[in-house]
């Protein structure tokens, strides 16, 4: 191709009519928009998919949390009615073995050491004679007349309650009054 002809060439497209550029600009103009809304529609996603990984994050934290604080749930469980035994135990010591000392106290201290491991692990006693009765943390058993003390108080307990870290793992039985 001669130069001239180049030239010719290269002036039909400089001379190009504004009117043919309208359509390609318009689908450029249409391209650039619609990239725009996947970029937002895309960042959008990317922000929902963040929130909702950190939001797995934090429950199975919590998940591992719990798991860990209650463990020992059943172990408790299976634990307690040792401690009621040893308890009635040191309650029924007649007084001549009182008075030798020996079995009542190892029976004591033994009773005393257990609820202290409990302890250790956040294993709380609830013992509510003398307190309003609160059914969140106590069972009724019976309830009996008796005007020396306010209705609704805890009279008697049969059976001591027990919570793990805060959660109640056995109501207390007791008998409230009712007058």
């Amino acid at each position: 191709m001669s130069k001239e002809q180049e030239l010719g060439h290269e002036d039909q497209s400089e001379d190009a009519a504004p009117e043919d550029l309208e359509p390609a600009a318009e689908e450029l103009s249409s391209e650039k928009e619609q990239l725009r809304n996947d970029l937002d529609e895309a960042n959008d996603q990317l922000l929902r998919m963040k929130a909702e990984v950190q939001n797995i994050r934090r429950r199975a934290q919590r998940d591992v949390e719990n798991a860990h604080k209650f463990s020992l749930d059943k172990f408790v469980t299976a634990l307690l009615p040792v401690v009621d035994n040893m308890e009635r135990a040191v309650g029924a010591v007649d007084d001549e073995l009182r008075e030798d000392g020996a079995v009542s106290e190892g029976l004591e201290l033994t009773l005393k050491s257990f609820i202290a491991v409990l302890e250790d692990f956040h294993v709380i006693q609830i013992d509510p004679a003398g307190q309003p009765f609160d059914a969140e943390l106590h069972q009724a058993v019976s309830m009996i007349q008796n005007n020396d003390v306010e209705p609704n108080t805890v009279v008697d307990v049969f059976q001591k309650g027990y919570t793990l870290s805060g959660r109640l793992v056995r109501p207390a039985m007791v008998t409230v009054s009712n007058t």
